[in-house]
């Protein structure tokens, strides 16, 4: 099993998507109090995103979600973990995964894929403890567990976290994603977090996911209401924050939360859920 981990992350996190991945941004979810900062997508070999992103504060944890197996070499991005680490021992978590065989032009088997990958990661002395799997089934999920210091699913429900706990047992961190569209309107909201939600839901690993997690073909075929208010909190901020602690009971070391806006972009709505959404939780 995994050793634990060498970063602390905390409880709550901020999970930034391209465009918004900024020191400012970071700088002003420390300020808020959260435990860490997460880069979304797949940021390239030299992990620079990341690296500006420590530089711009004081003691917050910046994760990668997640570097993409198929498209940095290990070897290449181990270097970049070094460089990083040693510049800010305990605040840099490598999160890596593989890709989705609809996005990715050169796609192998994936669990060999990923095994691989973490034995190259080995070779080049990426510490077990310094490194996280994105997982979602079952088998990946052992793997998060025996050969990184956890998992961190991607478009998920406390019914899975549930299940993705139970499979780790109780040493390996579960850092889980959770959007959120700050609106009380909910046909709104809605709108909102639709276009984003609908990209995932043709790639077979997420829709197998929640599958399992209890959703049905046509919840997925064509988003229901019930899909996208699971996967995108909307209400008062209070309603949202009891969806976010909803992982936590449900075994959650930490929650990751995206925030949705109508204009996609870190302005005014954005900062007044940043702000209310540290002061809930």
């Amino acid at each position: 099993m995994s050793t634990g981990m060498s970063v602390d992350v905390g409880r709550n996190g901020i999970w930034l998507m391209r465009g918004h991945q900024t020191p400012e941004v970071a700088a002003e979810i420390e300020e808020r109090g959260f435990g860490a900062v997460w880069v979304g997508g797949s940021p390239p070999a030299d992990l620079a995103v990341a690296e500006s992103l420590l530089a711009a504060t004081e003691g917050i944890a910046v994760g990668t979600s997640i570097v993409n197996m198929w498209q940095v070499p290990a070897a290449e991005v181990a270097v970049s973990y070094h460089r990083i680490a040693d510049r800010y021992p305990g605040r840099f978590l490598l999160g890596v995964g593989i890709g989705h065989p609809e996005a990715d032009r050169v796609y192998a088997s994936p669990y060999d894929t990923i095994q691989t990958y973490l034995d190259e990661l080995d070779a080049a002395k990426v510490p077990v403890e310094g490194r996280a799997l994105a997982a979602l089934g079952p088998k990946v999920l052992r793997v998060a567990g025996e050969r990184t210091a956890g998992a961190l699913p991607y478009l998920t429900v406390p019914a899975h976290t549930r299940e993705a706990r139970g499979i780790l047992g109780d040493g390996p961190l579960l850092a889980i994603e959770q959007k959120i569209v700050p609106s009380t309107d909910a046909a709104r909201a809605r709108a909102v977090a639709e276009p984003t939600i609908q990209r995932y839901l043709g790639l077979v690993n997420y829709r197998r996911n929640l599958l399992r997690s209890g959703f049905t073909e046509e919840d997925l075929d064509t988003p229901t209401d019930r899909l996208v208010d699971a996967l995108a909190l909307h209400g008062t901020t209070e309603q949202i924050a009891t969806g976010l602690k909803a992982h936590a009971a449900a075994g959650a070391d930490h929650v990751a939360t995206q925030i949705l806006t109508s204009s996609g972009e870190v302005d005014d709505e954005f900062r007044a859920a940043l702000r209310e959404l540290a002061a809930a939780l």
